[in-house]
């Protein structure tokens, strides 16, 4: 997994072929098939575990939150570190444009996204019992596509200030 991360971070996702990913690892190419079903199968692996180390302590500490102006102080926090780096940069870029090209890894991507809201709006049913579940659904959405915008954002401009964007949000999801 790691030489696929390496490998996906240095060249892209033409990058990464069974022959390379061998070669590195010191091992036969047949070994993907064994324990990844084959090349596709690895991708979908890799794919999995950049997600795994660029978003998902975003998203933990958003779920972890003790309310909602705790969730976006999480994100001004954790957003930029997304990025931070040369090579989440290029990971977080490769797994974007992936999921627009490839119908596997737009599938894969569809599904954490619903999963993702799905979370969201069950931490928002335990933080605001007395909103209604279209207001709890679309906040999440909302903080979903504040997740993935900003993400994008920080692939094309990595010094782009988050604030502004964070404090339009904190606005919206606030307590009435």
């Amino acid at each position: 997994m790691r030489i696929g991360l390496d490998l996906l971070a240095e060249g892209g996702w033409a990058a990464i072929t069974a022959r390379a990913v061998a070669d590195r690892a010191g091992t036969r190419p047949g070994l993907l098939h064994h324990y990844f079903n084959g090349l596709p199968g690895l991708h979908v692996a890799v794919a999995r575990r950049a997600t795994e180390m660029i978003v998902d302590p975003v998203v933990d500490a958003l779920l972890a939150a003790p309310d909602t102006a705790a969730a976006v102080e999480a994100l001004r926090t954790l957003v930029p570190d997304m990025v931070a780096g040369e090579r989440n940069l290029r990971l977080a870029a490769e797994l974007l444009v992936r999921a627009l090209r490839d119908p596997r890894m737009g599938a894969e991507r569809r599904d954490w996204s619903r999963a993702l809201r799905g979370r969201i709006a069950g931490r928002l049913a335990q933080l605001c019992p007395d909103w209604p579940a279209e207001r709890r659904e679309g906040t999440a959405m909302l903080f979903t596509a504040v997740l993935d915008g900003l993400l994008l954002q920080l692939i094309l401009d990595p010094d782009l200030p988050t604030d502004p964007a964070l404090n339009a949000t904190a606005a919206l999801v606030a307590k009435p």
